[in-house]
C-alpha cells in the first residue's frame, strides 16, 4: 500500500505559482538582517518570532494580515538582504520538493535605503540563481521564475510593468498587482495591463480574495488577466442545492476559458476568505474541473509549505495521489514559461514521479 503521507508528499515533485518573497523569509534571517539594519522586531528569538508572524496573521482580516509585512520588507532594503532572501527561498522550496516556482515581489517596496528599481530586481535574480545552484549541488533541481508586483494602492504600475518586460530575458516571467482589494480595483492600472498585452507578456492579478465577484470580473474582462491570484470568491457565482450545481455566467466563463485559480488554502483561512480548510471551495472547484492550483502565498505568515498545503487537503477531502498529480500538472500547465519548457517538466519530471504512486494507489483500491 502506498498511502499518502506528509513525508511522501515532500519527496514528490510540486509546482508553486503564488508565493511572495517577502512572505517567506526564515525567522532567523529576519532576526539577523534586522540587527544589521537596526530594525526593531516584536521579539528577537527566531522560534518566537516565527510564532508571532503566524499569530499576527491569524486576524481574519486581509488588511491586518498585510501589516505583518512591515517587518520583512524592512530587512529587505539592501542588495545583500534581497540576495539572501531570494537564495534561501530557492533552497527552501527545493528542499520541500518544489521543482518549479514563480515567486513574486514588489520592487517599489525596497527603495528606502537608496537602491534603484533595477538594482532591486538584479539582486533578487542573482539570489535566485545562487539558490537554485546550491539546491542543484545538493541533488534538488529547481527552477524559479520571478513575477514583479505593483502595489494596487500606488501609482507605479506602468513603471513596474516596463521593468518586468525589461528583465524578461533574464528570469522575470510575469507581472502582478497586489495589496488591499477594496477601494483599489484593478481597472486603476489599465495602462499597465494594455502595455503588457502589447508586449505579449504574461500577468496575473490578485482578485477574488478579500473582495468578491466584481474584482474577478474586472481582472478578466477589463484587464485580461492570464491567471487569478486567489480567485477563491468565484464560488459566490456557484449555486449548490437541490441535488445539483448551477454555475453563473462568470463562473462558467472562468471554467470554460481554463483560467487558472491560484488558490492558497491556509492564507485564505487566515484572511477570512473562508472559514476553515474543510470549508474551502477547492474541493468543489476541483470536482467541477476548474483549473485549480494550490499554493503557499506567504510561507512565513502561514507557517506552511507546499507539502503542508497538499497534506491539509488530503486530510480535509480524502484526496490521493491522483488528485495531487492533477493539481501539480494544472500548475505546470499554467506557468508563465514557454509551452515546450512546461511540457518538458510535465513529461520528464512530474508524470514519471507520480506514475508509480498513482498506479499503486489504484491497485490498492481494487484490492
Amino acid at each position: 500500500m502506498v498511502a499518502v503521507s506528509l513525508a511522501k508528499i515532500v519527496r514528490a515533485p510540486k509546482v508553486l505559482l503564488h508565493d511572495h518573497l517577502d512572505g517567506g523569509l526564515r525567522p532567523a534571517t529576519v532576526v539577523e538582517l534586522a540587527d544589521e539594519v537596526g530594525h526593531v522586531l516584536p521579539v528577537t528569538d527566531p522560534s518566537e518570532l516565527g510564532r508571532w508572524f503566524v499569530s499576527a496573521a491569524d486576524s481574519g482580516s486581509l488588511e491586518r494580515y498585510l501589516e505583518t509585512f512591515a517587518h520583512t520588507v524592512a530587512v529587505m532594503q539592501t542588495e545583500a538582504g534581497l540576495f539572501r532572501a531570494a537564495a534561501e527561498c530557492a533552497v527552501d522550496l527545493a528542499a520541500d520538493g518544489v521543482v518549479y516556482a514563480e515567486v513574486r515581489f514588489a520592487p517599489e517596496q525596497h527603495l528606502s535605503r537608496g537602491l534603484g528599481l533595477g538594482q532591486v530586481v538584479e539582486a533578487v535574480l542573482a539570489g535566485f540563481a545562487a539558490g537554485c545552484a546550491e539546491a542543484a549541488g545538493a541533488g534538488r533541481v529547481i527552477r524559479v521564475g520571478t513575477l514583479l508586483t505593483a502595489m494596487r494602492h500606488a501609482a507605479r504600475s506602468q513603471e513596474i510593468a516596463e521593468l518586468a518586460v525589461r528583465y524578461r530575458e533574464v528570469g522575470v516571467v510575469g507581472f502582478d498587482i497586489a495589496g488591499a482589494e477594496a477601494g483599489f480595483p484593478p481597472t486603476r492600472h489599465l495602462d499597465a495591463f494594455e502595455f503588457l498585452q502589447r508586449e505579449n507578456f504574461h500577468f496575473t492579478i490578485h482578485a477574488g480574495e478579500a473582495f468578491g465577484l466584481p474584482s474577478i470580473w474586472q481582472a478578466i474582462q477589463w484587464c485580461g488577466a492570464d491567471r487569478l491570484g486567489h480567485g477563491v470568491r468565484i464560488v459566490d457565482d456557484i449555486e449548490v442545492g437541490g441535488g445539483g450545481v448551477r454555475l453563473g455566467r462568470l463562473a462558467s466563463y472562468v471554467r470554460d476559458k481554463r483560467i487558472p485559480l491560484e488558490l492558497c488554502p491556509s492564507s485564505n483561512v487566515q484572511t477570512g476568505a473562508v472559514g476553515s480548510i474543510g470549508e474551502h471551495p477547492v474541493g468543489l472547484l476541483r470536482d467541477l474541473r476548474f483549473r485549480v492550483t494550490v499554493n503557499t502565498d506567504n510561507r512565513l505568515m502561514s507557517g506552511t509549505s507546499m507539502s503542508r498545503e497538499m497534506w491539509l487537503l488530503v486530510e480535509a477531502f480524502g484526496w490521493g495521489w491522483s488528485e495531487l498529480r492533477w493539481l501539480t500538472v494544472n500548475a505546470m500547465k499554467s506557468a508563465f514559461i514557454p509551452f515546450d519548457e512546461r511540457l518538458a517538466v510535465i513529461d520528464d519530471v512530474i508524470k514519471p514521479a507520480y506514475r508509480s504512486l498513482v498506479e499503486n494507489e489504484e491497485v490498492d483500491r481494487v484490492g
